[in-house]
């Protein structure tokens, strides 16, 4: 039977303050509750829902420009 093993250093260890082993699907819960979801309702859900629709149609149009920071906002 052979074993696969896996070498860390230990100054690396030391050096970054330890190390973390988990299943991927455990680490993949964890992300997942990372980032909070947040889900609207009622005339708020229908408000941001036009907005992004009138949006998307200006988007489409050509009407947005790519700007590199907030001073290329005229």
């Amino acid at each position: 039977m052979s074993k696969n093993l896996i070498t860390i250093s230990k100054e690396r260890v030391q050096k970054k303050g330890g190390i973390v082993i988990l299943a991927l699907k455990e680490y993949q819960k964890l992300c997942e509750r990372a980032i909070p979801a947040y889900y609207l309702k009622g005339k708020k859900a229908e408000k941001l829902d036009k907005l992004v629709e009138e949006e998307l149609k200006e988007y489409r149009k050509g009407k947005c420009k790519l700007i590199k920071s907030l001073a290329d906002l005229d």
